[in-house]
């Protein structure tokens, strides 16, 4: 059976340490990471994986692969703008959100659609249906418990 993949999703600046946190924790329980593949909170969370050895699958909007943060071991170039994010949660067996705009919202809207467990890390949005967090160590707990 192939590892276990969780997406992170996500934006902002501010929300990078706990980003790098989550990525990091994921890593370490040997589940794969899954992100948008480009800056801030995807380049923090797949930042976090690497520093603990694990693998990282970056989804991007454009039409080529120089746009994946240098984190990134495996990248799908989509050439489909924001419909990629639908293939962001769809390749996750759980979501983890970590700040983040109305991507975000979105793609924590396609997870739960989808029946992927999501989980909010706080300060984040509220939407029914999501789990919320207030560490990286529980969300990552969170998410990885609701696919085991």
């Amino acid at each position: 059976m192939s590892a276990v993949q969780v997406s992170v999703i996500g934006s902002g600046v501010e929300h990078e340490e706990r980003a790098e946190a989550v990525g990091r924790l994921l890593a370490e329980r040997g589940a794969t990471v899954v992100t948008g593949g480009l800056g801030e909170v995807m380049a923090a969370a797949a930042r976090g994986a690497k520093s603990a050895g694990g693998v990282t699958i970056g989804i991007l909007p454009g039409e080529v692969r120089r746009d994946a943060n240098e984190w990134v071991d495996h990248i799908v170039v989509t050439g489909v703008g924001h419909g990629r994010n639908l293939a962001v949660v769809a390749s996750g067996d759980a979501v983890v959100a970590v700040g983040g705009r109305y991507g975000t919202l979105a793609e924590i809207g396609f997870a739960l659609t989808l029946g992927r467990p999501v989980v909010v890390l706080e300060p984040g949005w509220d939407v029914d249906g999501a789990l919320r967090a207030q560490t990286a160590e529980q969300a990552v707990h969170l998410a990885l418990d609701a696919v085991s």
